[in-house]
């Protein structure tokens, strides 16, 4: 089904650009959620809990943030959305693997990192998409 007078290529990097916002927002809140929830020292010790040094988390929170405002902005999005899947496997590894697929469940399961992680990958083969500040030349 198509929708009357549309184009594909005047529209996907519209789709492509709100795709991209979406995925740096979801960066930003998570690194909201260390910040104020947990703090920069609980996310530290949770890391340390889990057998990675405590420091990674700050690491993991920098990402979060610099990832996510990159997305937002455009900024190299493409490649940003190559570097950040590692993180999101991590914790599919990590913490997530052993709870089952349904993120619902105690201590969240899978499904959402391995769908974040995929989005992020679809982002990197379709491009920046509209709005972008600085797209990504070649990958």
């Amino acid at each position: 089904m198509t929708l009357p007078n549309s184009n594909i290529s005047a529209t996907a990097p519209y789709g492509a650009f709100i795709l991209r916002v979406a995925l740096g927002v979801l960066f930003l809140a998570h690194f909201a959620l260390k910040l104020f929830v947990f703090t920069p020292a609980g996310a530290a010790g949770f890391f340390g809990s889990l057998g990675l040094p405590p420091a990674l988390a700050y690491v993991t929170m920098a990402a979060e943030l610099l990832g996510g405002l990159a997305l937002i902005l455009g900024i190299y999005a493409r490649a940003v959305a190559l570097a950040l899947p590692p993180l999101l496997l991590g914790t599919i590894v990590l913490v997530h693997g052993a709870n089952g697929f349904f993120f619902d469940g105690k201590g969240g399961g899978w499904e959402y990192p391995a769908f974040w992680s995929i989005a992020l990958l679809v982002l990197a083969l379709i491009g920046d998409g509209a709005h972008a500040l600085v797209p990504t030349r070649r990958i």
